[in-house]
């Protein structure tokens, strides 16, 4: 999920391998790039630490079992593990509010997508009315990846797309060109930050030793030439329940008759 770039990739990798040194705990590399999905990787039996989000764990998409959630070094995250939506526009576009970009051209990732969809229709949400029950003209939905938002964004393809705002950090800290001309509109609220997960199969044992090895992350000395890279604080531990609030927002959406953005 957030291997944005390919140095990117070989600092989490790094950061993995330490994390599993550190537990005791053999794990093998797998790379996985995108577009391919992420419900296959996350039914996998043997995962050892695998990022996923939050609403997926919370909808129970897959057996596994969090371990912990980075804290990414943001203002809006407040030294928490949390993120949000940035929702971008391109920089020469006329818009100054959302509410401006209505009646446009918008899209989403896929449906187990916190910051792709849940968040974005959460957000919208509030904007809806019985007389304006659609906000957009176009709406263009499963574009799958944080990327192919940019880029659909960037190119003129879309008005208005939902970002999200830790990968957003990362791709402008290593792919700056990405983001040249690209402004975010506004913000989506803060929720709980897409997670480490093992399969539920894992010994309890294990689980425990990860566990405790990426909450120490922070003060190990190899933490340090890892955390700016990486625009992370440390991780803070987590569990299923952690996730729940997301289903809230899915829930207030469905009662309202919006299930998806629009």
């Amino acid at each position: 999920m957030y291997a944005v770039t390919p140095t990117v990739e070989a600092l989490w990798r790094t950061l993995l391998r330490q994390v599993a040194d550190d537990a005791g705990v053999a794990l093998d590399y797998v790379p996985y790039p995108a577009p391919q999905p992420l419900e296959e990787l996350w039914r996998r039996p043997d995962l050892g630490a695998v990022f996923m989000c939050g609403f997926p764990i919370a909808l129970a998409l897959a057996a596994v079992v969090p371990l912990a959630a980075p804290i990414p070094r943001a203002p809006w995250a407040q030294g928490r593990a949390l993120y949000r939506t940035d929702l971008i526009v391109r920089d020469d576009a006329p818009y100054r509010t959302l509410e401006e970009t209505f009646g446009g051209r918008a899209g989403w990732t896929v449906a187990h997508s916190h910051s792709g969809f849940n968040a974005f229709r959460h957000h919208l949400l509030g904007f809806r009315t019985p007389a304006r029950p659609t906000l957009y003209g176009e709406m263009t939905g499963n574009l799958v990846t944080a990327r192919r938002v940019l880029d659909s964004v960037r190119e003129g393809q879309l008005d208005v797309g939902p970002l999200d705002a830790y990968w957003h950090l990362l791709i402008a800290r290593h792919a700056p060109e990405l983001v040249a001309g690209i402004r975010t509109l506004t913000s989506t609220e803060t929720a709980p930050m897409p997670a480490f997960v093992a399969a539920a199969g894992t010994p309890p044992a294990t689980l425990a030793r990860l566990r405790g090895a990426f909450a120490a992350a922070a003060q190990r000395p190899w933490f340090a030439a890892l955390a700016e890279p990486l625009r992370l604080e440390g991780f803070a531990e987590v569990t299923a329940a952690s996730f729940a609030p997301l289903l809230a927002w899915d829930r207030e959406a469905i009662a309202a008759g919006y299930p998806l953005p629009a």
